[in-house]
């Protein structure tokens, strides 16, 4: 290879009819854009920004051939020439900008969230309302058919390929596999048979749209499902996958109602490319690795390594567009780094939310979260360098603004430089180190070990108040005891606990607080998959190893005073995650406690009506925060113009998502 950096990521990939500018793969992400009225317009700006930053190759949302395959009764259709229409928005603006965009093809089948779900058997999955209807062979026909359509009126609206989704348990995926493939038909039954669906639909595709239109086929290659696919069988279908027509090899991992992580923060970096790796070495067409790759140097590592052609690499692209620009101007700490926390993207869309990404809130309101340049010359004073202070400091110097950031510590980062050190929030890292380049970049005036008092501030146009939160205190009998220690301390501190530790509050911060405490000390990525039970060698069925879980050395009560699950945390898509975790280390999750007194025996409660006695080493309160603001109240008296922002306006639960955009959409307005 030449001297380029990142040499073999951005090296072209020649598929023979056409050329793709690098090997970096924008993998398919679902909006709600989709969905939106008036929202193919935002989506074609969306889809600009990224081409005109490089990427090789755009996968779009995914698109029902029909009406039954939909996710939602009202969600995204690609059916006919009135959608040809609206997409021709999308796919000019990326070739206008040097791209090339695949449209995924996506049939629900049994996730469906309507009555009209189908699939190749009457089986409801565990995490639908559904029972979906067992297809007829017409109904079967007819849906390789409407496949087969949707690609050739995607030719006709301009696009470069299709993606067919054949993975994370879609309706393909359920064709493929006994789990939800019961059938004694020409549908079902051997694996001959259960592949069939598939690979008829790759043919009618290839037969309608010619030979030089790529087709991606996202292939689930470990299932992590009981009843998933060998992997000799992943294998044949690839083989005969490539043999069907097929362009490029996608990966897919685990199923939607697979319980094990494969995409949050918690999942270490590139942690499944050994599975494409396998694969890779038995067909001869680019096959494409994914799920938490997020830097061009992991990217890098693994293409160099031949493990795949092509990274894909989704959600990062929603944390920074110009992810790929960066990387070819060697400026990759310049990159807003996605976190892998699901919050603003995944969480959103899975309650019909537009997606967004909580480093990065102008992802996909790239038309209306606008950094005008102001007219005048004004001076901003930010008061606290925490995510919230920080995103609004950047934010505002982007516009023109004079900024001065003013932090009371000798660091910036607040809330974040505890965060980064849960495991399997490391990430967090991240973002501190991006804005911190940015404060540098935009010539924002960083004052650290400065505690800015009112005095100071009344020279500004604007003052921005960011202090954040500090930990808030339960009134408990002898709470002031020596076993008793807040969250910010122990973590901040790095204090070593005793045996037998108990958490008083299961909030966000508790969760964390109980993962640390019974963190293996093994870290890698060998035992990551061992404690999820994946099977690296692919010998058993789906991937899955039989169940062993790890129990902690260190005994853990996490407690909470209401009523309710205990140990989610916050996000939709992976509070099961914390849960699971929690549970599989043997932390005993309590609720309805009612907490009386602490003292040399440990702390006295009642649970179930019933007093006891938790003969504890160690007591640690997560209990809430309370908000830090002891300046906007002095600066009002003397006619300032102040803006209150982030834990410092609202503690609550710690919420990173909320404060950024916060920050950043309080910029926008001034």
């Amino acid at each position: 290879m030449d001297d380029t950096i990142y040499p073999y990521l951005l090296a072209p990939l020649d598929l023979g009819f056409a050329q793709l500018r690098n090997r970096v793969l924008m993998g398919s992400m679902h909006t709600g854009l989709e969905d939106e009225r008036g929202g193919f317009e935002k989506l074609a700006a969306f889809y600009a920004v990224r081409a005109r930053a490089g990427v090789g190759l755009i996968v779009t949302g995914g698109f029902s051939p029909n009406f039954r395959g939909r996710l939602h009764p009202f969600s995204a259709e690609f059916s006919n020439g009135r959608h040809v229409r609206k997409h021709r928005l999308i796919t000019t603006a990326v070739h206008q900008q040097g791209g090339k965009i695949a449209l995924q093809l996506l049939h629900a089948g049994r996730y469906a969230m309507s009555p009209f779900a189908v699939s190749a058997s009457a089986i409801r999955s565990p995490i639908s309302k559904f029972t979906p209807s067992k297809m007829s062979h017409r109904q079967i026909n007819n849906t390789i058919n409407d496949f087969a359509h949707s690609a050739e009126l995607a030719r006709e609206a301009g696009y470069d390929g299709v993606e067919l989704m054949g993975s994370e348990g879609y309706l393909i995926n359920q064709f493929i596999c006994q789990r939800s493939n019961q059938r004694y038909d020409d549908w079902g039954g051997s694996y001959d048979n259960r592949i069939r669906f598939a690979l008829e639909i790759v043919r009618a595709v290839r037969a309608r749209v010619g030979t030089d239109f790529i087709i991606i086929f996202r292939l689930s290659m470990l299932d992590l499902v009981e009843q998933g696919s060998t992997y000799d069988e992943v294998v044949q279908l690839a083989t005969a996958l490539e043999a069907a027509g097929v362009t490029i090899l996608n990966t897919g991992i685990g199923w939607h109602e697979t319980r094990i992580p494969t995409i949050a923060t918690q999942v270490p970096r590139a942690a499944f490319t050994w599975v494409t790796d396998k694969i890779k070495q038995q067909v001869s067409i680019p096959i494409v690795t994914c799920n938490r790759i997020n830097t061009p140097q992991v990217a890098e590592d693994i293409l160099a390594q031949g493990q795949a052609d092509m990274v894909s690499m989704a959600r990062p692209f929603l944390a920074d567009p110009e992810f790929v620009l960066k990387a070819q101007q060697n400026r990759a700490d310049d990159i807003n780094t996605c976190i892998g926390c699901n919050q603003a993207c995944l969480d959103h869309v899975f309650v019909g939310k537009r997606a967004s990404c909580l480093v990065n809130p102008q992802a996909c309101y790239e038309t209306e979260l606008v950094l005008t340049p102001v007219a005048t010359n004004r001076s901003v004073a930010v008061i606290g360098a925490g995510p919230a202070g920080m995103a609004c400091a950047v934010a505002a110097a982007e516009r023109g603004f004079k900024v001065d950031l003013f932090e009371k510590n000798y660091h910036v980062g607040g809330q974040f430089n505890l965060a980064m050190q849960i495991p399997g929030k490391e990430e967090f890292k991240q973002t501190v180190r991006y804005f911190t380049r940015r404060l540098e970049q935009t010539g924002v005036k960083v004052h650290l070990g400065v505690e800015a008092n009112a005095e100071q501030l009344l020279s500004y146009d604007e003052v921005i108040i960011a202090t954040g939160v500090q930990p808030r205190i339960p009134p408990i009998t002898g709470i002031e005891h020596s076993k008793v220690i807040d969250y910010q301390t122990l973590i901040r501190e790095k204090l070593t606990l005793g045996k037998k530790v108990a958490i008083i509050g299961a909030g966000g911060i508790g969760v964390d607080v109980a993962t640390m405490l019974t963190e293996p000390a093994d870290s890698d990525l060998d035992s990551w998959l061992r404690e999820w039970n994946i099977d690296k060698s692919l010998t058993y069925c789906g991937g899955l190893l039989p169940s062993e879980d790890y129990i902690s050395p260190r005994e853990v009560w996490l407690m909470q005073r209401r009523s309710g699950k205990v140990g989610k945390g916050p996000g939709r898509t992976t509070g099961w995650i914390h849960r699971r975790t929690l549970e599989k280390r043997g932390v005993h999750l309590w609720d309805g406690v009612e907490y009386h007194a602490i003292d040399d025996q440990g702390l006295h409660l009642i649970i179930d009506g019933r007093a006891r006695i938790l003969e504890v080493d160690n007591i640690v309160i997560c209990s809430g925060q309370t908000s830090v603001d002891s300046l906007s109240a002095l600066l009002i008296e003397q006619g300032i113009a102040v803006h209150v922002i982030g834990g410092a306006e609202e503690a609550g639960e710690v919420d990173a998502k909320r404060v950024i955009r916060q920050g950043v959409e309080l910029a926008a307005k001034l």
